[in-house]
């Protein structure tokens, strides 16, 4: 059976935050990023409880998603719609063989960044060129979730089970 794990889940939902205090740092991108977004540091102030909740929420939902990018195990348990009750011996047969393939951190990064590179960077860019943001903007903005879904994904596909952690797919 495939198995959540939900608290990859949660420690992944909290990389956008990580990811953000670094990339956004007056000393990396922050200043730059808020000078192409026309924003100043006053509009920056101000109470960010609400945000950094809500965030965390929404980037539960995209951590949730990312395991049917990175993991290729959901594909098979989608072929039998969902239902191992009502599967046929094959199923069983490859999961035995498969289930634990390209388990690892370094996979779950590699299809996480795929995802940054040619699904989220070409919305954040068709989205800049209508708000008419400048390619600093665009580039700043869709580095960082390249960045943070790379992370998020190589957390979700590597840490899949109680015996820990796994960096490369077990042999």
């Amino acid at each position: 059976m495939m198995q959540i794990n939900f608290w990859a889940i949660l420690l992944a939902a909290f990389v956008p935050l990580i990811t953000g205090f670094i990339w956004y740092n007056p000393k990396l991108f922050g200043t730059v990023w808020m000078q192409e977004s026309g924003l100043s540091e006053d509009n920056m102030k101000g109470q960010m409880v609400g945000v950094f909740v809500f965030s965390v929420i929404l980037s539960v939902l995209m951590a949730f998603f990312l395991q049917f990018v990175s993991i290729h195990q959901f594909g098979a348990l989608g072929m039998i719609g969902n239902d191992e009750m009502n599967a046929n011996q094959s199923y069983y047969d490859f999961m035995k063989d498969y289930g634990k393939a390209y388990r690892s951190f370094g996979h779950g990064a590699l299809h996480s960044f795929m995802t940054g590179f040619m699904f989220v960077f070409p919305i954040i860019a068709i989205n800049a060129m209508f708000e008419r943001k400048s390619w600093k903007y665009t580039m700043i903005t869709a580095g960082y979730w390249t960045v943070t879904i790379t992370i998020m994904g190589g957390i979700i596909c590597g840490w899949y089970a109680a015996d820990g952690f796994h960096w490369v797919t077990p042999k």
